[in-house]
């Protein structure tokens, strides 16, 4: 079905009665929705997730409205596949949208592989579902799936502010930013403020309608700038504060992982996130929109601990999680999730099952009693029995597909998690590693030659899974001499 006639029939079908068994919402008023998109967040830079560097009390006071998720999952260790999973209800891999846009064009054992370079316009977006059910929608921050041709406004949102195909504000996060799609403030205005109040401006105007809010922050994204007032301030605490000495590792995703947060211009950032955090929900509870308003809280990636030719990033630490951004070890993949549904979700709730972003898209159709489309989400479940807490999900695994390098010295890798069970299994010598991360969240036990069924159990399920989806594969890199 041609797409355009495809909404039109959602449309329609968005004012027919709901269909005995789906979810409906016990207030009168019709639910909004507003999903906050942190860049870069790690896991443990929260509060709430065990900082006790970082001061979160925005993010930490939703958590208590909210259910916590602990094991919540990026679709990737990079941006934009995350991205495109949560827009679609898909795996990246099937999407063939496996990089970050325009991605690394390093090439080692394996040559590089060709991508998708924006989010197709033939994928039903959230956005495009909400839209069609009579929902004013706006997407305000970083989008970063694709040109021009494939901009917000393509894709589903009435309202764009400052989405373009940018992973990062080049130009710094005070004004000037230079920024497409978003006019300059003053000068030295900080672009999470605004972006804050835009996302503001947009709830003031649509307050007698039915919305869908993406708030997706470049924040804590590189480069790492924050007010000197808030930076003062955490230099202080720093100073306050006694350590154990770093732990240093020559190569490999630990190389130079820093053991402590402890960076006090990285913390005001974190800080200044929150605070818009909290101005965002404040305006919502303001206008008296807080008991039939879902909120939903999470990051694209793990926190980038790792720089180029193993470097240190000086601002940050996913320990007790290993490696981080852009690589398939937990620091990389695993991310907040804080889940707030009025009403049902219980305050201060904590969820352990294994959750992925793909699985946000059906479970915002759910909440909002919205008809299902599993041949779109074809790879998301809806979280609403955990949320009701009524029951569990019915699925056995969760898979990533990262076949590229990184500027982080990842390799190109595929993961499953399976239970307690990960598997990581490296593509250039399809060598595995298997970790027990119930007992083990550091991965620092690699059980695959203690454990040979269960690692060979999950990888046949993993090689299963890649065939499902038709996942691309790097070929033998024609020009490698070992040397790269």
């Amino acid at each position: 079905m041609l797409r355009r006639n495809f909404l039109k029939l959602m449309g329609a079908l968005a004012v027919a009665p709901a269909a005995p068994g789906w979810a409906r919402p016990k207030s009168m008023k019709p639910l909004n929705f507003v999903f906050i998109l942190i860049d870069d967040m790690g896991w443990r830079d929260c509060g709430c997730n065990g900082s006790t560097f970082y001061e979160t009390p925005n993010i930490d006071r939703l958590a208590g409205e909210g259910m916590r998720f602990t094991d919540a999952y990026a679709a990737c260790a990079v941006c934009s596949p995350t991205r495109a999973a949560i827009m679609s209800g898909k795996y990246p891999a099937r999407l063939h949208l496996t990089d970050w846009i325009p991605g690394n064009r390093k090439k080692g054992k394996l040559d590089r592989l060709a991508f998708e370079q924006q989010l197709p316009l033939s994928e039903v977006t959230i956005a495009e579902s909400f839209k069609s059910a009579g929902y004013k929608t706006c997407f305000v921050g970083k989008w970063h799936l694709g040109g021009r041709d494939y901009y917000p406004k393509t894709q589903g949102f009435d309202v764009n502010v400052a989405g373009n195909n940018r992973g990062a504000p080049r130009q710094g996060y005070f004004s000037p930013y230079n920024l497409e799609n978003l006019t300059d403030g003053p000068k030295g205005e900080y672009l999470p403020d605004r972006l804050a109040t835009e996302a503001m401006d947009f709830i003031d105007s649509n307050a007698d309608d039915r919305f869908f809010l993406f708030l997706s922050h470049y924040t804590v994204h590189s480069p790492v700038q924050a007010k000197k007032e808030t930076i003062a301030k955490y230099k202080a605490k720093a100073a306050r504060l006694k350590y154990d000495k770093l732990i240093f590792v020559k190569e490999g995703p630990d190389a130079r992982n820093r053991e402590r947060q402890d960076h006090a211009t990285f913390a005001a950032m974190i800080e200044h996130m929150d605070e818009n955090v909290g101005r965002v929900l404040d305006k919502i509870k303001r206008s008296g929109m807080e008991d039939n308003t879902v909120v939903i809280f999470t990051s694209d990636n793990g926190g980038q601990s790792i720089l180029p030719y193993g470097r240190t990033a000086p601002w940050g630490s996913n320990r007790p999680l290993r490696g981080g951004k852009g690589w398939n070890y937990e620091g990389g993949i695993r991310v907040p999730l804080i889940v707030k549904w009025p009403g049902v979700t219980k305050p201060g709730s904590v969820c352990s099952a294994p959750v992925i972003s793909c699985d946000h898209y059906p479970t915002l159709l759910e909440i909002a009693a919205l008809p299902p489309k599993p041949r779109q989400h074809i790879d998301g479940v809806s979280l609403a029995p955990l949320l009701k807490q009524t029951g569990s999900l019915k699925r056995d695994a969760l898979y990533w597909h990262y076949p590229h390098y990184h500027g982080s010295a990842h390799r190109p890798s595929g993961a499953i998690r399976a239970g307690d069970f990960k598997l990581i299994e490296f593509f250039e010598n399809m060598n595995v590693e298997l970790y027990n991360l119930r007992k083990d969240i550091r991965e620092d036990h690699n059980l695959a030659r203690t454990m040979p069924d269960k690692a060979g159990e999950l990888r046949n399920k993993l090689h299963r899974w890649r065939q499902q989806v038709n996942a691309a594969m790097p070929k033998p890199n024609p020009d490698y001499t070992g040397d790269s």
